[in-house]
């Protein structure tokens, strides 16, 4: 007989948005962000969903919402009967901005299923970050979902996930430039070769390694460090507000990148002072540009998601 799930178990999950890339560390570096979405989830008959913020309006609201749909294939994989949900979602994350919202989605769906399993039963931490990353394709959102901080992360051969979390420099800031306009996945990565040079992959890699550097050890090569030969270039027609942006920007010597596959713009700066700098230069930007932009300055994310049991 297959074992149920415990009705009327309630908690809330809260997974972090993320930006993934940095610049060179294409699917494979990810930074975690104080900017969360707050997830309530009760066990019980029936389901429901109740959203405010991002989505609202848009998403569904029965068991077809990809929360509840993958809480309950993370059950039946696990060999439980799944339990109705019932999700009450404040989404802040934007969706359709390169900030990890899909991610988010699935890392707090399977934290929550998890937690909710019987505690024998529950394959913690590890075993969410291979599920998201398995959904996702790659684990370069997932990571710094789970984990927090940032994270370098890569696929092996045999099609399982690893990931280890890198200190930050103490001055390491983050400021976001996020437009009006959304731009899926699916169409960035499409705008992307099939093949590159030797000597791109090759430049590419000492910017990467140069990268973690900077993010750990010395934010004054951040400007280097960001420099991307495998993505952005090749999406910028896709993006071209973001692609102006992020030139005005590094001109300026600040270490501006597109976050994830965009259109956010993301810049990675070192103490207060260059904050500033980098939010007058949006503002000036904005004034000019098609597009509108709404600047963050959101703290980096020491931890992935919480789940907190009611």
């Amino acid at each position: 007989m297959t074992a149920q799930i415990a009705l009327g178990q309630h908690l809330i999950v809260c997974p972090p948005a993320t930006s993934a890339n940095l610049g060179p560390g294409f699917d494979s570096l990810g930074l975690a962000l104080e900017y969360r979405d707050r997830l309530e989830v009760r066990t019980a008959q029936s389901s429901s969903v109740q959203i405010d913020g991002e989505g609202a309006g848009e998403l569904p609201t029965d068991e077809s919402h990809l929360i509840i749909k993958e809480m309950r294939r993370y059950w039946a994989k696990a060999g439980f009967e799944a339990a109705g949900v019932q999700l009450i979602a404040h989404n802040r994350i934007p969706h359709a901005r390169g900030m990890g919202s899909s991610a988010a989605a699935i890392v707090a769906a399977y934290a929550a299923a998890d937690a909710l399993l019987p505690e024998g039963s529950r394959g913690g931490t590890e075993a969410v970050f291979q599920a998201a990353a398995q959904w996702e394709g790659h684990p370069d959102n997932v990571a710094p979902a789970v984990f927090g901080g940032l994270s370098i992360s890569s696929t092996s051969a045999d099609g399982s996930f690893s990931s280890v979390q890198v200190p930050l420099h103490q001055d390491l800031r983050a400021v976001l430039a996020i437009p009006s306009n959304g731009l899926s996945t699916e169409v960035a990565r499409g705008a992307l070769p099939a093949q590159v040079d030797h000597s791109i992959a090759a430049a590419n890699s000492a910017s990467a390694a140069l990268l973690i550097h900077a993010l750990s050890n010395d934010p004054s090569v951040l400007l280097a460090g960001t420099k991307d030969y495998l993505h952005q270039d090749y999406r910028a027609a896709s993006m071209p507000q973001s692609a102006a942006l992020i030139a005005t920007l590094r001109e300026a010597g600040l270490a501006a990148v597109v976050s994830g596959a965009g259109p956010t713009v993301l810049t990675l700066v070192a103490g207060d002072a260059q904050v500033a700098e980098v939010l007058a230069r949006i503002d000036e930007f904005s004034a000019h540009s098609t597009v509108s932009w709404r600047a963050e300055v959101p703290t980096l994310a020491a931890n992935g998601v919480t789940v907190e049991v009611l």
